[in-house]
């Protein structure tokens, strides 16, 4: 399965079963989607038949599972058939139900493995979106529950599991592969407490459960009808919570998700901070549009009219002048750009004199379009008020703005700064003087 692409299911397939908490019979059927469609459920019990996404903002509750909600619509216990879904390497799916909770089966997500192979996984031609983790993300919760995202080249999740007391406790960890998701973690299946089960079904939960779809634990004994699938088994199953939760912020990451006794509630708030940092980072990369007429200058242009090459050439296009007084240029900042070797490897930075000489060769630009100017040179004779406001970093488009303050003979005087994403980066009176080659 190539890891380039996205993948949804080659036909559909169904399942049947009870519910782990509404103890409601119930039939699910898996279904091939769209590109870039998701994941989305949909109760076909009712009117209309309305869809759910899958997604952080529809979480409701997470009293011993995750819920979603549209309005008055809800699906219970999401968690295992999207950790299925996710972990076997699909992105687009259709989940339809007749009741608004899944079959808990044996408590595991293995049935909905089984589910996935029986329908098959077919590639799409669209490329899969996934997000590298670049900056540590981390989460503390006051029940003692940690979570700390770090950088990593794999979707990797390490999880211990702590019980009441210190009991039961184990440590698993594991690169995601749909290889190690089928054979290491699906089979992992749900359990509980002794004590908590009366007050789960005072709640009227759990009422399709059983020691045939969960293990139950009663002090240092465990009591189920099969014995334990893995020696840490209960660790093994909250890394299957994690993934299925934490697919909720809509992205696959690359990175390293550290979690020291997770639960429902802090694994989907943070797939509510993973989107919304995803969406914050997405929004410092501006919409690159280009104002059309005369006043925009491609590459090549711009090559006419500099002297300057790689690697001194800091202006791609020019995008827009305002008669002969304004001018406005882009930059394109990418990792491989020369001076990001030094400066600073492992914490890249445009140097600031170099931003200097960006808003130098854009005011050259303004000034060597006139005609009288023709065949000239601009030669850089000072810099005056300069200030930086933020780091510029790889990714970031430049933004390079000159306007024209002073010209007597040929001296030339411009203000400029350099802005990404709205803010300015740095600022600048700039003097230079026009000269024949």
């Amino acid at each position: 399965m190539s890891a380039d692409a996205q993948h949804t299911l080659a036909t559909a397939a169904t399942l049947e079963g009870t519910s782990l908490h509404t103890g409601s019979k119930v039939t699910l059927t898996l279904k091939p989607a769209p590109a870039d469609h998701g994941f989305k459920f949909r109760r076909v019990d009712l009117p209309d038949q309305p869809f759910i996404d899958a997604d952080a903002d529809k979480v409701k509750t997470v009293e011993r599972a995750t819920t979603l909600a549209e309005g008055s619509v809800k699906v219970h216990t999401v968690e295992h058939v999207l950790s299925a879904l996710t972990g076997m390497g699909v992105d687009n799916a259709i989940i339809e139900m007749d009741a608004n909770e899944p079959p808990i089966g044996d408590g595991s997500a293995r049935p909905f493995v089984e589910l996935i192979k029986k329908a098959g996984i077919a590639a799409q031609d669209a490329p899969r979106k996934t997000w590298e983790i670049r900056e540590p993300i981390h989460q503390e919760s006051g029940d003692g529950t940690l979570i700390t995202i770090v950088p990593s080249k794999t979707f990797r999740v390490s999880v211990t599991n702590v019980g009441p007391d210190g009991r039961f406790t184990q440590y698993f960890s594991a690169e995601i592969t749909p290889e190690t998701y089928e054979k290491e973690i699906a089979p992992a299946r749900t359990f509980v407490y002794y004590e908590d089960v009366k007050p789960l079904l005072d709640k009227g939960l759990i009422k399709g459960g059983s020691l045939e779809s969960a293990i139950v634990i009663r002090g240092e004994q465990v009591m189920t009808k099969e014995p334990l699938r893995f020696t840490n088994e209960f660790a093994r199953h909250k890394a299957l919570d994690v993934i299925g939760d934490l697919i909720l912020s809509g992205k696959r990451i690359l990175g390293h998700v550290i979690a020291v006794k997770p639960g429902h509630g802090p694994n989907s708030k943070l797939a509510a901070t993973l989107k919304r940092e995803y969406n914050r980072v997405r929004s410092l990369a501006a919409p690159f549009q280009l104002p059309t007429g005369e006043t925009v200058l491609d590459i090549n242009d711009v090559l006419k009219i500099l002297p300057h090459r790689y690697p001194f050439l800091m202006v791609d296009r020019i995008i827009d002048m305002v008669g002969d007084s304004k001018c406005t240029g882009v930059k394109n900042v990418t990792i491989n750009e020369p001076f990001f070797i030094g400066h600073f490897p492992g914490h890249p930075i445009m140097p600031g004199v170099l931003q200097l000489e960006a808003m130098a060769q854009v005011s050259s630009v303004l000034m060597l379009r006139k005609p009288e100017n023709a065949g000239k040179i601009g030669y850089f004779m000072s810099a005056d008020s300069v200030k930086w406001r933020r780091p510029v970093l790889p990714g970031d488009t430049l933004y390079i703005e000159a306007e024209v303050i002073k010209i007597r003979g040929s001296i030339g005087q411009t203000k400029c700064r350099c802005l990404v994403n709205g803010e300015v980066a740095s600022e600048a009176e700039l003097k230079f003087a026009l000269v024949q080659q």
